[in-house]
């Protein structure tokens, strides 16, 4: 109960980018997660499957060679109904019918129309129909409506009929073969499912009356009734409770009521005891739902509270758990050393790999001070510090991989580095993009990183460099200034604004097309992968033509 409880509590709260990044970074080195992780068996708890079928009814008309018999080679008109049944919701207010004339259709044709009571009776489900139908010479199709009456009450399926005759002196009309017409009334009063809303229910002794609410979902309409009872478990009736049985009658539109039942007080401390409380018998239509019973559960006043104070301890110990932020440098050495920061339950094989790979890096920046210290300021600027010497021996180590392998900076650095720095910002987003209502924590964290990436990991650096060359002075006797060379800048930035408009273009009829289902994440599953791939083939392309590039076989004067 306390996993549940705080699983969609932290569901509910919302989370920064930061927040996505920190919890894809513990992924990946196998520590401690940010989110509440559940035993497999209370995820399937939390998962229900729905299915709906639907039917389907065809109609069939006669053929080119029956309808020529029927016509005698087409001196005779032949009148019928187009389709020999239809059916209509009791809403709809009317059954239209088709009466379809084919043959010789030079003729004036009289047809007499009526409806016959079935299981639907004139007046209460159908306005009874009388009349007369002409054709005029050239005329081949007439309508008629028959008017339905559509009411609150919930009745099965009804049917009535409506035939066809000639009136007299008809010599070169006939009828054909469909000259009756079925007409079934759907009902689509609903008069709803019976249910409790819970599986079972806690009340303290002192309450004196339980009221348990009885749920009407899945329509309201018409009057609609449900029996209930007690039955005796370790609560005995008369003794703990009074136990019976009753009825409960819901009006046309009510949606809940309540079973009221009484508690009994008893002043001696004794255990949690609980009952039974049964559905049963509901009226025609009506049916009951998942839930039909419930157990009632009357706990002692004392335990009652004590049962509480222990759930919200529980709890608020385990948000301390998965808080981001350590107070002491203990916490923060405890969790960088234990796999899954020491929630060894819920860690996956994958967790223990990733903490034996990654144990020196996390012990390493478990130094830096914990954030309750100077209110955060010495953590951020010692954690800025660890991340610059980092990426320097990140670099450092990638050029030295690369010329081991016979790879220039250039490549290396949009091949290896990017790679590198680049996989917490693919995680995060990933987990943004699950797990948030809107893109945006899922692109923002992208565009957040470059824009960091560009503004300060490259303007600050080079702004200083400029600084610092023109306020030497050894550059003023040689009459020199600071000057950095584009290099193949021009050429690699072309291939990428490219490649972003290509990309952005992908977002744009995703988000404006109905088989992307107008959304720039999710929707057709094959979709979902042949936009990956686009994509994926967009930073191929880029990584293959700026190599190329770099080694001169594509020359170009930009």
């Amino acid at each position: 109960m306390k996993q549940l409880v705080l699983k969609k509590f932290t569901e509910r709260l919302p989370h920064s980018r930061a927040w996505y990044r920190m919890n894809a970074t513990r992924a990946l080195m196998g520590g401690h997660k940010l989110e509440v992780q559940l035993p497999e068996r209370l995820q399937q708890k939390l998962v229900t499957l729905a299915a709906r079928s639907a039917d389907e009814v065809t109609d069939s008309a006669a053929s080119l060679r029956d309808r020529d018999a029927l016509t005698e080679g087409g001196k005779l008109a032949v009148v019928e109904f187009a389709s020999a049944s239809v059916a209509v919701l009791e809403s709809d207010q009317r059954a239209r019918l088709t009466i379809r004339r084919y043959g010789n259709t030079r003729v004036r044709a009289l047809i007499k129309v009526e409806t016959v009571d079935g299981t639907a009776t004139k007046d209460e489900d159908y306005v009874p129909f009388k009349k007369t139908i002409v054709f005029e010479p050239g005329e081949t199709l007439q309508h008629i409506d028959v008017e339905i009456v559509d009411d609150d009450q919930w009745e099965p399926d009804e049917t009535f009929f409506v035939k066809m005759s000639l009136e007299k002196g008809q010599q070169l009309v006939k009828l054909g073969p469909k000259m009756i017409n079925q007409v079934t009334i759907i009902n689509d009063d609903e008069p709803g499912t019976f249910e409790f809303e819970n599986a079972s229910y806690l009340f303290k002794e002192s309450c004196a009356k339980a009221c348990v609410p009885v749920r009407r979902v899945n329509g309201a309409d018409g009057i609609a009734t449900v029996h209930w009872k007690t039955e005796d478990q370790t609560a005995k009736a008369g003794v703990s409770y009074e136990g019976g049985s009753g009825e409960l009658t819901f009006s046309h539109g009510e949606i809940e009521k309540t079973i009221d039942i009484v508690i009994y007080d008893v002043q001696c401390k004794e255990k949690d005891e609980h009952f039974k409380l049964v559905l049963s018998d509901c009226s025609m239509g009506s049916k009951l739902g998942k839930i039909s019973s419930t157990i009632i559960t009357i706990v002692n006043d004392d335990e009652y509270s004590s049962f509480i104070s222990r759930l919200a301890h529980a709890a608020n110990v385990e948000l301390d758990n998965i808080r981001v932020d350590k107070h002491t440098y203990a916490d923060q050495f405890k969790e960088a050393m234990n796999v899954n920061g020491g929630d060894l339950d819920n860690a996956t094989a994958l967790d223990y790999i990733m903490h034996f790979l990654t144990f020196a890096w996390k012990v390493l920046f478990a130094a830096v001070p914990p954030p309750s210290i100077w209110g955060g300021w010495l953590c951020f600027l010692v954690a800025l510090a660890f991340i610059g010497l980092l990426t320097a021996l990140v670099i450092d180590l990638a050029s030295l991989f690369g010329c081991f392998i016979g790879l220039k900076d250039a490549v290396t650095a949009i091949t290896l580095v990017a790679i590198g720095t680049s996989l917490p910002d693919l995680y995060a987003s990933k987990q943004a993009a699950a797990n948030d209502d809107s893109a945006d924590n899922a692109i923002g964290n992208v565009t957040g990183s470059n824009s960091v990436n560009v503004f300060l990991g490259l303007g600050l650096p080079w702004m200083m460099a400029a600084i610092y060359h023109s306020v030497n002075t050894r550059y003023e006797f040689q009459g020199v200034s600071f000057h950095v060379k584009a290099g193949d800048l021009v050429f690699t930035v072309i291939i990428y604004t490219v490649c972003c408009l290509a990309a952005t273009s992908l977002l744009i009829v995703r988000r404006f097309t109905k088989p992307f289902g107008f959304c720039e994440l999710g929707g057709n599953r094959p979709l979902k992968f042949v936009s990956a791939s686009m994509l994926f083939t967009l930073w191929l392309l880029y990584v293959v033509l700026s190599s190329l590039r770099s080694y001169e076989i594509i020359k170009t004067d930009l």
